[in-house]
């Protein structure tokens, strides 16, 4: 059986992404997971997709606009996505406040 871990956002690393700023708090052999942090008319940079695993993002606070290669999708305070292998995707905050988004992706790219 595995270790239990606590993994405190101080602990987390941060790097950004455009506008974006990103935690990443778990990369192990099957998942990875983090959050991003969207402050109002900012965006981040376009994510090429993923060569193994679909992304699911979850917005926990606020709105973004997730804009894949043919299509963009409004999202709001609980809604979830699921981003499919290979689909390169962004996000956009043309909104009035913040917005705080956890993603996960199964399983990573190596």
């Amino acid at each position: 059986m595995g270790e239990i871990k606590v993994i405190s956002s101080k602990d987390a690393k941060e790097f950004f992404e455009g506008d974006e700023r990103c935690r990443l708090y778990v990369k192990t052999r099957k998942i990875v997971f983090g959050t991003s942090y969207l402050e109002s008319g900012k965006e981040g940079t376009i994510d090429p997709g993923h060569k193994y695993g679909e992304e699911i993002f979850f917005v926990v606070k606020g709105k973004v606009t997730c804009k894949f290669s043919k299509i963009s999708k409004n999202l709001k305070e609980g809604d979830a996505v699921i981003i499919p292998i290979g689909e390169p995707h962004k996000l956009i905050n043309n909104y009035k406040e913040p917005a705080l988004i956890c993603w996960a992706l199964a399983p990573p790219d190596n």
